[in-house]
């Protein structure tokens, strides 16, 4: 039978786990108060019952500068690794960077305009997506066209995980991708360079300089009715 736990208010699958304390010993306890909930109901007003993650998560620029521990950081990346991919392939590849001179080593990488605040992050990622199948099949060798898909789930799947531990994630399309290759050492033959992500504990919106500090509020979302359609829609004329 399925064994659930409630940690927090989300429920998890625990069948298989060995070690959950190993997480809750690492991780900042994350637990939204009162105040949280109304916040995130205020400002992101909903129109379906959904599960707290996905309205609380967002995206911040103001990071402190406390490293993440090794551990943390792994089950970022272990979630990711269980996101769904077409034909099973995976194309992602993380590569990460988290002390101060493996992320000035990279920095260069993202736009200026990003630089001035993902600096502070003590986490610095880049998400690349394989071109083509490598999996052994009828498909390896040939273009993979959900790649950037699917690595748009393994994206989404590590900001959820992060923010169930207590940190806060960044994605940036804003970087310098033929120096992402060259200084990460990825083949712009074989992959495609997607985004940057900053990883940390959030900071105050006053650690940044204007006008990003006024602008460090979740942002909103469109309605309903402007992105979902029962179909079908029509013949095309």
């Amino acid at each position: 039978m399925l064994q659930l736990m409630k940690v927090k208010y989300f429920l998890f699958d625990t069948n298989g786990m060995s070690d959950i304390q190993s997480l809750e010993g690492t991780a900042r306890p994350f637990e939204p108060t009162p105040a949280a909930r109304s916040w995130a109901s205020t400002m992101r007003p909903v129109e379906a019952e959904v599960y707290p993650l996905f309205v609380e998560r967002w995206s911040p620029r103001a990071f402190d500068s406390e490293p993440v521990a090794p551990e943390t950081l792994r089950t970022l990346f272990e979630a990711a690794r269980w996101a769904p991919s077409s034909a099973n392939e995976q194309p992602w590849l993380f590569v990460y960077a988290d002390t101060p001179e493996s992320r000035a080593q990279i920095l260069p990488a993202i736009l200026p305009m990003n630089r001035t605040w993902a600096e502070r992050a003590p986490v610095l990622v880049f998400l690349f997506a394989r071109k083509k199948f490598a999996q052994p099949g009828p498909f390896q060798g040939h273009p993979n066209p959900t790649a950037l898909f699917d690595a748009g789930a393994a994206w989404m799947s590590l900001a959820a995980q992060a923010h169930l531990v207590g940190l806060s994630t960044h994605a940036m399309g804003g970087i310098d991708r033929n120096e992402a290759f060259r200084l990460l050492g990825v083949s712009p033959e074989d992959y495609d360079a997607l985004i940057a992500i900053a990883i940390g504990h959030r900071a105050a919106p006053s650690t940044l300089p204007e006008p990003l500090a006024s602008r460090e509020v979740p942002s909103a979302r469109r309605p309903l009715a402007e992105i979902v359609v029962r179909g079908p829609i029509g013949p095309r004329k």
